[in-house]
């Protein structure tokens, strides 16, 4: 996740549960706190999963309207 302090705090936790939730969906066990003993690949396949659904999902409500 992104360390920006610019962020919006109410939507961290909802993000966080997402993160989790996706990386369940695609085998990667990631787990809270430290999870430096995964690889680039399964870290970047949670952020790059996550990005495909978030714009699945912003195309389905614009196509909606």
């Amino acid at each position: 996740m992104s360390r920006n302090s610019s962020s919006v705090p109410e939507a961290k936790g909802a993000l966080d549960k997402f993160k989790y939730e996706v990386a369940s969906e695609i085998g990667v066990p990631l787990k809270k706190g430290y999870n430096g003993d995964l690889t680039s690949r399964q870290n970047g396949s949670v952020g790059g999963y996550m990005v495909k659904k978030m714009i699945e999902a912003q195309e389905k409500e614009m196509a909606s309207k």
